[in-house]
């Protein structure tokens, strides 16, 4: 189930091996009201983790093997987070594949929420940790009865001569979030994952829970030292962050900005909460979402009014005065007066002058405009 420490209190020392994943106790199926969080005993802090560091997976040691991603765990006696290195790891048993542990927003804090060994792979806040675990499922691989077939395009397999093996490209990861919450990833957790964490599982193995307690002892791989580029980013096996097999962190996954008490210590840390009151989703975290709300809303009104009041202005005043007064006065006062003068002249004098003498009518178009311009003076 999952516990709530308000603030980073710190936590006793059989909790300290959850961090990141690695547990000593057992887990349980989450209840309705847990839907959208993992397995295991959490641990709150009140800052974000830094982003995902960026490295490279090491060789595969055996086959068999399965890749577990690295995570941030948390130091309480430090006040600081610390990397936990990726490695490979034996699953417990055939069939089981890993669903890694994550931080989510929760009640006023970064919650983590433990990982577990399953028949499925459940949720895990939909962060991209990498090498098929893309934030939804696992694309690393999968089992088909005793034998686990490797995604080639995933896993760092040339090394060694593995017979089940299959070539099939994952998603790109395209951020380095390291929690879900406001700033980070925003998924939340499907029928299927939501099923998978009702089922059976098997708490983290002693490989994992070495590995975490090695890295939490190593003051190089504290957040407030490496600023989110360890030194050792991955190991080919657990417990053992020196030698062959041992992948840096080529860079950052991001601008890591955490409050002035990180790596301080426990009484700094729970005086400056105390101080602070409680936690707020947008303490150093990377590519806040609410940066990006504000560009979206300005959008909006600028659209509204640039559309409308330009249509209706120009399109009825233009189209009512112009097409009434155009058709009423020319069209009665033309048919009226050229219609009828022009009939009854022509038609009459036509008739007459035809039937009298030639001479007759050259005398007559002489005289016709003499009279005509002559009936306006009088």
């Amino acid at each position: 189930m999952h516990r709530s420490y308000h603030r980073g209190r710190a936590l006793g020392v059989a909790a300290l091996a959850l961090i990141a994943g690695a547990g000593l106790s057992t887990v349980a199926a989450p209840t309705p009201a847990q839907a959208q969080i993992s397995i295991g005993i959490g641990i709150n802090v009140n800052f974000a983790p830094p982003p995902l560091p960026v490295y490279a997976q090491p060789p595969i040691p055996a086959v068999g093997y399965i890749f577990t991603p690295g995570v941030w765990g948390w130091d309480p006696t430090m006040w600081d987070y610390y990397w936990v290195p990726g490695t490979w790891v034996a699953p417990p048993q055939v069939g089981l594949l890993w669903t890694p542990g994550y931080w989510g927003w929760n009640n006023g804090a970064y919650a983590f929420n433990a990982g577990y060994w399953g028949p499925h792979i459940g949720f895990y806040g939909g962060v991209p940790y990498g090498f098929g675990y893309t934030g939804v499922g696992y694309a690393g691989g999968y089992w088909n009865g005793p034998h686990f077939y490797y995604n080639s395009s995933v896993n760092n397999i040339a090394n060694i001569h593995v017979a089940y093996v299959y070539s099939r490209p994952a998603p790109a990861i395209t951020t380095h979030v390291s929690f879900n919450g406001p700033g980070g990833a925003t998924a939340r957790a499907t029928p299927a994952e939501l099923a998978a964490g009702r089922e059976p599982h098997v708490a983290p193995t002693a490989d994992q829970t070495r590995q975490a307690q090695v890295a939490q002892r190593d003051p190089a791989l504290h957040a407030s030292v490496n600023h989110g580029a360890p030194a050792v980013a991955a190991t080919a096996k657990p417990g053992v962050l020196t030698g062959p097999g041992v992948v840096r962190a080529s860079a950052a996954g991001g601008a890591w900005r955490p409050p002035p008490e990180a790596g301080k210590g426990a009484a700094a840390g729970r005086a400056a909460a105390a101080a602070h009151g409680p936690p707020a989703a947008k303490t150093a975290v990377v590519a806040h979402a609410p940066v990006a709300k504000p560009a979206a809303a300005a959008a909006r009104p600028a659209a509204t009014p640039k559309a409308r009041p330009a249509a209706r202005p120009e399109a009825r005043p233009a189209a009512e005065p112009k097409a009434r007064p155009a058709a009423e006065p020319k069209a009665r006062p033309a048919a009226g007066p050229e219609a009828r003068p022009a009939a009854e002249p022509k038609a009459r004098p036509a008739a007459g002058p035809e039937a009298r003498p030639a001479a007759a009518p050259e005398a007559h178009p002489a005289a016709k405009p003499g009279p005509k311009e002559g009936e306006r003076p009088q």
